[in-house]
């Protein structure tokens, strides 16, 4: 029997799904804003990590402004450090706007390190 493709995924699936979005994680967290001393995830700049249980992982991010030095090129770079993460097998990164970033997105942490 072949699963349908609307259904649940199972347990295992959800398991392998978690432990793979915790790898992402941990890898967004290697990446940082050239202009602040923080990891873009920290930072606020992720807004959504979907790992589906093919290994595909899409990701919804912003940057601090539309004017970003690197809007050119830290998506790509995200995609490319995720893309290389053991068990992705895809991924995908789409860049936008709303909600428009502002310092309240920032963890804790980043505050601290930051002075805020």
């Amino acid at each position: 029997m072949t699963p349908d493709a609307h259904s649940a995924p199972s347990p295992v699936d959800q398991l392998k799904s978690q432990a793979l979005k915790a790898q992402v994680i941990e890898t967004l967290r290697t990446i940082f804003d050239p202009e602040i001393p923080v990891n873009i995830y920290d930072l606020g700049l992720i807004y959504d990590v979907d790992v589906a249980p093919t290994g595909n992982v899409d990701i919804r991010m912003t940057l601090t402004s539309p004017m970003c030095p690197v809007a050119g090129s830290l998506p790509p770079e995200v995609e490319a450090k995720v893309a290389a993460v053991e068990g992705v097998a895809t991924a995908t990164v789409e860049l936008v706007w709303e909600p428009t970033w502002t310092p309240d997105k920032m963890s804790e942490a980043a505050r601290l390190q930051l002075n805020m």
